[in-house]
């Protein structure tokens, strides 16, 4: 198959949050974001703004997350939205989660060895 220079304009990547629960064990819960696809450049500028403490957590989740599926609140789904996504973010270890997901889907195929 050959390579498409020309590829859609985002994706979507599961995301696991680990949230701390009583008795010292963690709760699971899973979403699937959409991550806006980036150009190396921007990808790279993110990762160095980043280590040098230009950006937070909250800001680099925010811009590369541009949607979602399985938010819900009370058994029922939450709609994508600028406001929705500040107050997900905002709750304890999203960022983060949001964060280690993008990277992953920026990791490449695994090789079997």
């Amino acid at each position: 198959m050959g390579f498409a220079i020309k590829q859609t304009a985002s994706y979507s990547w599961p995301v696991v949050v680990e949230l701390p629960a009583d008795g010292g064990r963690f709760e699971k819960h899973t979403f699937d974001a959409e991550f806006r696809r980036l150009n190396q450049t921007r990808i790279e500028s993110i990762m160095s703004e980043a280590v040098a403490g230009q950006l937070r957590d909250v800001e680099v989740a925010g811009e590369v997350m541009i949607g979602w599926k399985g938010i819900t609140e009370n058994g029922e789904d939450i709609p994508y939205s600028e406001k929705a996504k500040a107050d997900l973010l905002g709750l304890q270890l999203v960022a983060a989660a949001v964060i280690k997901a993008w990277m992953e889907s920026l990791s490449g195929a695994k090789r079997k060895n």
